[in-house]
């Protein structure tokens, strides 16, 4: 007996050697697996954000995030242009001459730098790395490390993860931060580290900065979990204290305390960072930008409204549109779609319900461990798939995603999912590879029962075939669902960057030195909406400044703001939002042609079928009108004056109906000349040309050329009719103009013309 236990010894420590070598083994292998995990998905983004997004998305406050980013490169927290007016960013709230965006500055800060380099899109595919991984350690502390690469996989295959994570937003870089937070107070409380402390409140604390009500949401299970734990064991300290027992436990627990406390702490001193901010931007603690643009879009019910969108959010509102929006994520937008949805409910039942009902029983462990075992992580991580959903119920930004609650292809949603429930993805992910885990282990014997049946013994051999079978056939369908998922957005966002492409074409073939360029404005007045591409210079210095293009005094005043650059006027043919024809871009150097009287030309192509036509000259206030003798000709030539304070016609083979013969220009003012021809049956065609004129206090001065529309079946049409020669218009159309001053002098604006 006593010579045997050396080698009981031996062979104890051998065991005990290969079990940590495969240990080992097995960590190095899931630990590679996710890192190529990750980086995949990171690179996967990056194609889709290159290749999908390279105008950005249908969602307008990419732009703004971008803005902000160059402007924080600028060291500027706001802007202060010579015309607030004319330069107002998307989202941005105006104050006196202050420009701020209404959204905190992480995300922004985060772009930045990748901005700066020329490569913004690099940061995207960074933060989908690191989020892919920080799900792939969370999993393996909650389970074992081979739920790491089958959760990051679950999480990179939600078509919400790689859209979301493909444009400048802030949901995904909040998530991050919700992440990083998540695994630093894991390893805050397991490994006893105050440098995870201290890393987990910077991370809550920045996720706070980003989007508070994203933050406190995730954050309230670990809270939940924090409270609970201290005011436990400092109960079980007052027992024992009494009973002069437990003085390492003490010990542990003042150490446990004092990380905790540093966590709220930094995250704490983050609050307070953000209600600075509010301070700075607002002028109140308590205001954040978003309530100074828009006071009654928050959190809560009632009477909501952001600039002319408002609707009464009642609790009812609420719970169909919150059912529509988590229906759609667990329908399509989570992992794997539907597959991932069940997978989850699987692991969820497996690694949390079963073991917790067990416990109850008295079957199962006692669940010590430490502050934080893994089946307390389990149900932290369920909490957070409670708190989301839930939260996000007092949030109208849901009805509004959703635009027509009847049509599941309207919306942001349709296009970028339900990104409000972003941090979902977490929850979905984990307890999914737990489920797809639990199913393979399940698995295992049935096969192995299978391969010996039919191999009647040994049956190795079919049993890979039938697990390689099985491999393949999981792979078949879980790539069909996957395609199913994402088939529908991805061809709407490819349906929107080729209907917007287009417009950006004239910016791509013109190099600007010294420009101002006019930009339309379909949504109001606005920049980067929808026009995201077109974006200032925080300092307004660039080689190009974008002004919105809007009535003549307000031309006026960008003109003198950015005196000495060369105007442009940007337009386009066609409706917008686009429609299946499309939009023809017009980008047009202009010149301010000025004198004591200008003399203006326009030939009108007579319309094929035309039997009579009236010519009508008119400003906002006042106008005249004639009836033009002759439309028997290919051509009408119309000759129209300026000079001394009014505008008029040269009414040569013209009968004037009007008692009128001028109209007064007093300041700057839109003039705009208006030839209709009317066809046998009452059909018309309007040609307009408007010109502005920015100033009549030392003679004339005006945009040239005007701009021109074709109208048809009205004598006042939008973008859709704007003349570009040689588009489709009905036979006898044509246009052309030219403008004479009577001496040479021309603002520092001007250009031949």
């Amino acid at each position: 007996m006593g010579r045997e236990w050396p080698k009981r010894l031996a062979r104890l420590i051998a065991d005990r050697s290969a079990d940590r070598s495969t240990l080992t083994a097995v960590v190095s292998r899931d630990s590679l697996a996710l890192a190529g995990v990750a980086v995949l998905a990171g690179l996967g983004v990056y194609v889709v954000a290159t290749t999908l997004f390279p105008h950005h998305s249908i969602n307008h406050d990419e732009g703004v995030y971008l803005q902000q980013a160059a402007m924080l490169l600028d060291g500027k927290l706001w802007l202060e242009p010579p015309v607030p007016e004319a330069v107002r960013p998307w989202f941005f709230v105006q104050e006196g001459g202050r420009l701020y965006p209404k959204y905190e500055p992480v995300a922004a800060a985060l772009y930045a730098p990748g901005l700066a380099l020329g490569a913004p899109r690099v940061v995207l595919a960074l933060v989908a790395t690191a989020s892919v991984l920080l799900v792939g350690l969370l999993a393996r502390e909650a389970f074992d490390p081979r739920a790491a690469p089958l959760a990051a996989v679950l999480f990179a295959s939600a078509p919400l993860f790689l859209l979301s994570s493909s444009v400048f937003l802030a949901y995904a870089p909040t998530t991050l931060c919700n992440l990083l937070f998540a695994l630093a107070y894991v390893r805050t409380l397991r490994r006893g580290s105050r440098r995870y402390a201290v890393l987990a409140g910077l991370a809550v604390g920045v996720a706070f900065l980003s989007r508070p009500y994203t933050a406190v949401l995730f954050a309230l299970p670990f809270v939940g979990h924090a409270t609970v734990v201290l005011v436990g064991r400092w109960r079980e300290r007052v027992t024992s204290s009494a009973s002069g027992s437990g003085s390492d436990r003490s010990r542990a627990l003042t150490d446990m305390t004092a990380r905790l406390l540093t966590v709220a702490a930094l995250g704490g001193g983050f609050v307070g960072l953000s209600l600075s901010y509010n301070w700075l931007l607002t002028g109140d603690p308590l205001v954040f930008p978003y309530e100074a643009f828009a006071p009654a879009d928050g959190v809560g019910f009632g009477q909501r409204r952001i600039l002319a969108h408002e609707l009464v959010y009642t609790p009812e509102l609420a719970l169909r549109s919150n059912g529509l929006v988590l229906w759609t994520f667990l329908s399509q937008w989570g992992p794997l779609g539907p597959l991932g949805t069940v997978l989850g409910a699987v692991g969820l039942t497996v690694g949390l319900v079963v073991p917790l009902w067990r416990r109850s029983r008295g079957d199962g462990a006692a669940g010590t461990g430490g502050p934080l075992p893994d089946l307390t992580l389990r149900g932290v991580l369920a909490g957070v798939a409670v708190t989301v959903p839930v939260g996000n119920v007092f949030f109208w930004g849901n009805r509004n995603v959703l635009a027509d609650l009847s049509d599941p292809t309207d919306g942001l949603v349709a296009y970028l999912g339900p990104f409000y429930h972003f941090d979902l993805l977490v929850p979905v992910a984990v307890f999914g590879a737990a489920g797809l885990l639990a199913l393979a282990d399940r698995a295992g014997p049935v096969v192995d029962g299978v391969s010996r049946r039919l191999a009647g013994g040994d049956g190795r051999r079919v049993r890979t075939l039938l697990v390689a079978t099985l491999l393949v056939t999981s792979l078949v369908v879980a790539g069909g669902i996957e395609a199913a998922a994402l088939g529908g957005p991805v061809g709407r966002n490819a349906d929107y960057r080729d209907e917007v492409g287009p417009v950006y074409e004239p910016f791509e073939t013109t190099t600007f030195e010294n420009a101002l360029v006019f930009v339309p404005t379909p949504y109001g007045d606005w920049l980067g909406h929808p026009f995201q591409r077109l974006r200032n210079d925080p300092a307004l210095s660039g080689p190009v400044v974008y002004a919105l293009d809007r009535d003549a005094t307000g031309d006026a005043a960008s003109l003198a703001a950015f005196e000495g650059r060369q105007p442009y006027r940007f337009t386009y043919r066609g409706d917008w939002p686009p429609d299946d024809d499309g939009v023809t871009p017009v980008l047009e150097p202009l010149a301010v042609r000025a004198g004591d009287r200008l003399a203006v030309t326009t030939r009108t192509g007579v319309v094929a079928g035309a039997q009579s036509a009236t010519v009508r000259l008119a400003t906002e206030n006042a106008s005249v009108l004639y009836g033009v003798d002759r439309v028997d000709r290919e051509t009408t030539t119309l000759r129209w004056i300026l000079a001394d304070g009014s505008a008029r016609l040269d009414d040569d083979r013209l009968r004037r109906f009007s008692d009128e013969a001028t109209v007064p220009l007093d300041g700057p003012t839109e003039l705009t000349l208006s030839v209709t021809y009317t066809q046998a049956g009452g059909a018309t065609v309007t040609y307009r040309q408007t010109l502005t004129v920015v100033g009549t206090d030392d003679g004339v001065r005006a945009l040239w050329p005007p701009e021109e529309r074709v109208c048809r079946l009205t004598s006042d049409c939008g973008r859709e009719g704007t003349y570009v020669d040689g588009a489709d218009y009905p036979a006898g159309v044509s246009l052309s103009s030219t403008v004479r001053s009577s001496n040479t002098s021309e603002a520092p604006n001007a250009s031949g013309g």
